[in-house]
């Protein structure tokens, strides 16, 4: 019954209103399902019905992707402080502008140069109003519960995968350039609206993270011992941890963006399967994903985050293992259950690890600058593959590349251990990855000034 009571506080505040921070949960949900349902999980479909127009090789489809990882990657740093200094809210709006925007260009591309252009434009709105952008504000609303935030928030991903099946059937209903046109209206219309319900720091709204305060006790007070433990960007780069998590995460995104980009011909030309076959497989995937998504979400809350990481690697290393070398259907299933179960549960810890090593108030530029490492994965992933299927004729070598590189992403999580704090002996226990310990910090030293949200600082989201 206690543990029952203390759930329902975690959403509902002692005045019986729902905790703010779960609306923006809800939010940035809706706006990843936007992102996943209409452009990062059906790019594959579009690739292979521009493949026939246009008669473009593998490589060149998969290059454009890779331009798009890049640009998020180079983006990265710059994005993370325009997040931490005027909040992610006003960064979201632009951003949705301009990936509705060039959803629209590109339906009338006509050449290699204006779909270069118009995805790199589609790159740079998603980027700037997608996952780095929406994790600073889930970070900074959540502690304890942090892990299950972004689970939940991740799974509008997950979501938006289900509906991969629509985007088929309106890409082969209406052509590409109608349904791409249509998707730039719907990111417009329904992401500006969901990216007002996003704020930065609970502090500067009288609230604290997790709700855990009522609004009579100075909010300020309290995120001032929790915000005093937090690494600056300078010193988190300096710790092992950080290179071995971003090298991880790199290692990671390089299976995870082989299969969004090639999964579709490597199941319809290479296992002979239908373009509504693949649809469904890929829903399947993503479903697998989503349970994945609040599994991590549970687990990442009580259990170490870094030992489900090097579990969830070795889920990709299996799924891609079934995949390159299926010769029946339940080769294929099995490759949508480890993959997609390892994508979901991954997602989430990758956020709350990073969140619980380095604290969130520099959160966004340090992810910024770790997205510089981990654009290396995402980018090159499709590149690799696109190549190595041009040359061979099929994905075989490259996904078994890919499993071996999952198992060795699992080895640099496990070394992965939490660093300790320059200015502490000792990692404080408000970051715990246990969430079973509950009790407060007593003994915290004052915050310094450049990591404490200041009161008079310029906050618009």
């Amino acid at each position: 019954m206690h543990n029952l009571r203390r759930k329902f506080d975690s959403v509902v505040r002692p005045r019986g209103t729902v905790f703010y921070g779960w609306w923006i949960v809800l939010g940035t949900s809706g706006i990843q399902l936007l992102a996943g349902s209409l452009w990062m999980q059906s790019y594959g479909a579009y690739a292979v019905l521009l493949q026939e127009d246009f008669g473009w090789s593998k490589t060149l489809i998969a290059g454009a992707f890779a331009l798009t990882r890049v640009e998020s990657g180079v983006l990265g740093p710059f994005q993370g402080w325009l997040c931490d200094r005027f909040g992610p809210r006003v960064v979201l709006h632009s951003g949705t502008l301009m990936f509705g925007i060039g959803f629209m260009l590109f339906s009338q591309v006509q050449s290699v140069l204006a779909f270069y252009l118009t995805f790199a434009l589609i790159a740079v709105g998603s980027s700037l109003g997608g996952f780095a952008t929406l994790m600073v504000a889930i970070v900074n609303w959540f502690d304890r519960h942090r892990a299950k935030a972004v689970a939940l928030s991740q799974t509008g991903y997950s979501l938006g995968g289900l509906c991969v099946p629509i985007v088929v059937f309106a890409l082969e209903g209406f052509g590409w350039r109608t349904t791409a046109f249509a998707s730039g209206i719907i990111v417009i219309c329904i992401g500006l609206p969901l990216a007002q319900i996003v704020r930065h720091r609970p502090e500067s709204y009288g609230q604290t993270p997790d709700g855990a305060l009522p609004p009579s006790t100075k909010a300020s007070d309290a995120g001032t011992s929790i915000r005093a433990i937090d690494f600056s960007a300078a010193q988190a780069i300096r710790t092992r941890a950080f290179w071995l998590t971003s090298i991880g995460h790199a290692l990671a995104l390089l299976t995870v963006s082989a299969v969004m980009v090639h999964l579709f011909t490597h199941l319809t030309i290479n296992l002979d399967y239908s373009f509504r076959q693949a649809g469904f497989v890929v829903a399947l995937m993503t479903g697998c994903q989503m349970v994945g998504q609040l599994l991590g979400g549970y687990l990442g809350d009580r259990f170490d985050k870094r030992l489900l990481c090097c579990v969830c690697m070795l889920g990709h290393a299996t799924g891609l293992a079934l995949v390159a070398y299926a010769e029946n259907p339940l080769m294929v299933v099995g490759f949508a259950l480890f993959h997609g179960l390892g994508w979901g549960t991954r997602g989430p810890l990758m956020v709350a690890l990073r969140a619980d090593y380095f604290g969130a108030s520099s959160f966004g530029t340090i992810m910024g600058i770790s997205s510089l490492i981990i654009m290396i994965g995402m980018s090159s992933g499709a590149i690799i593959a696109g190549v190595l299927a041009d040359v061979f004729g099929d994905f075989k070598i490259a996904f078994t590349l890919f499993a071996v590189s999952s198992v060795v992403g699992s080895a640099c999580f496990f070394f992965a251990k939490r660093p300790s704090h320059p200015d502490h002996e000792e990692p404080s226990p408000a970051t715990s990855n246990n969430v079973m310990d509950e009790s407060p910090p007593t003994d915290q030293p004052e915050a310094r000034s450049d990591q404490r949200p200041q009161q008079g600082e310029f906050d618009v989201g």
